[in-house]
């Protein structure tokens, strides 16, 4: 039975049975999971639980329903049209909302899979350290290498092939859920009040130790979705084979396939930092921020959760995070090369796009050296690429050229290109702040 025959007849059913059967299936929204769920979450989501409690757990869900907004136009309008998103932005908002979106994509995966190999290669190392042995940070990059690399290449035009992709991704978020859940389970939950008051959005504490809470709401409600998660994403539609009639499963995919799994996954972090740090033994926050390898150590100390729970199972769960995001930036890397120059999104060409940012290996020894470097342009480069990127899909959003009868009318048509702009609105106002805050720095630190 086909997709489309599978969804005619489970439009029929009530409600429950129709939802439990999308839920069996759904992919693509476990990808952009899986993709957020890197780095960059892992450090903001334990840096705020240490700095500040359970005071900002709003931030993380509130951030990825902003970016939700933008891929649920995304997603109507690919499958709505089935056209090729590149050449639809090309011809319908321009080549410069086209080109931008694309380098973007390309230029954020190879920079930020440096940082994404530090993160793995330490981890793995304080791992094996645990058991006895110490190995170089590169070997175990080169393990994580080896990993994203094979797992990368089964996502090729074999519906077969990509269905084993998804499975292995959708198995490493839950598995990261399923980690963090265990550590908090051991930590406890010491002030549960704190806890509720904490998922209420808005509330912004003050300062601790020199960090700003505003600080790390800004940054949190822009760094959720990221330049390469909106490239690759309609990619995956297609590559799935996705259409018109999968428009409804692409919403529910992309609320229980994306949201629920990052925002549990982000919450159970910070929680679990929280716990430990905040309350457990503030003195441990001196203000700076804390690496996961870091954490995981100290969480591993026998007066604490012990090395099971704090070392192998915290642990092995940033490892999953880093390889997960690193696969998924490869994908977006191989897309976005192939269409910027007119190439069939498979074959070895795509292969060739998607190994560029294999070079990032080379962070697992060199990522505190060249983070100076790279990390500040890369943000305001491809952080002011991605506004672009979103004005591009708001044109497209009320385009009767490119949507036809497909461009979304009423109440619910004009709600949701405000949603688009509120989120527009708030990468830029971070941007700006990012820039202002963090250019002069640099500068002066390259002198």
């Amino acid at each position: 039975m086909s997709d489309e025959q599978r969804l005619s007849e489970l439009d029929g059913k009530p409600f429950l049975p129709r939802t439990l059967g999308y839920l069996r299936l759904m992919g693509p929204g476990y990808m952009q999971s899986a993709m957020t769920l890197g780095g960059g979450t892992a450090f903001a989501s334990i840096f705020a639980g240490a700095a500040f409690g359970y005071q900002l757990l709003w931030v993380a869900p509130v951030a990825m329903l902003l970016g939700i907004i933008v891929l649920a136009a995304v997603a109507h309008q690919t499958l709505s049209t089935e056209a090729n998103p590149f050449q639809s932005m090309k011809k319908h908002a321009g080549p410069f909302f086209a080109y931008g979106w694309a380098f973007s994509g390309i230029f954020s995966s190879i920079i930020w899979q440096f940082a994404q190999y530090a993160l793995a290669s330490a981890m793995l190392v304080a791992i094996v350290r645990q058991c006895g042995f110490d190995v170089p940070a590169w070997s175990m990059g080169c393990v994580a290498l080896a990993w994203c690399v094979g797992v990368a290449m089964l996502y090729e035009a074999k519906a077969s092939l990509i269905r084993l992709y998804e499975n292995i991704i959708k198995g490493m978020v839950w598995f990261i859920i399923a980690c963090f859940a265990f550590v908090v389970i051991r930590t406890g939950i010491p002030n549960p009040g704190e806890l509720l008051a904490g998922a209420v959005p808005f509330r912004i504490p003050g300062e601790n130790q020199g960090v700003a809470g505003v600080t790390l709401v800004v940054s949190g409600l822009a760094a959720a979705v990221g330049a390469n998660m909106v490239f690759v994403y309609p990619y995956t539609l297609r590559r799935r084979g996705w259409g018109r009639p999968h428009r409804r499963l692409a919403r529910l995919d992309l609320g229980f396939g994306m949201f629920v799994p990052y925002a549990i996954a982000a919450s159970l972090m910070l929680i679990a930092s929280a716990s430990v740090f905040y309350y457990g033994d503030p003195e441990l926050f001196t203000g700076k921020k804390i690496a996961p390898a870091t954490a995981a150590e100290i969480l591993a100390a026998p007066d604490r959760l012990g090395p099971v729970a704090g070392m192998w199972i915290f642990g092995l769960g940033i490892v999953a995070m880093a390889l997960s995001s690193i696969t998924m930036q490869m994908l977006c890397s191989g897309f976005a090369l192939c269409e910027m120059f007119g190439w069939e999104t498979k074959g070895t060409r795509y292969r060739i796009g998607m190994l560029l940012p294999a070079v990032g290996v080379l962070g697992s020894v060199y990522w505190s050296e060249v983070r100076l470097w790279l990390a500040v342009p890369t943000n305001v480069v491809c952080g002011f690429l991605l506004p672009v990127a979103y004005v591009g899909f708001m044109v497209l959003h009320r385009k009767r050229a490119y949507l036809g009868d497909d461009v979304p009318r009423g109440v619910t048509g004009t709600l949701w290109l405000l949603g688009m702009i509120a989120s527009t609105l708030v990468l830029v106002g971070f941007l700006c702040w990012f820039a202002v805050r963090e250019v002069p720095g640099w500068i002066e630190g390259l002198g």
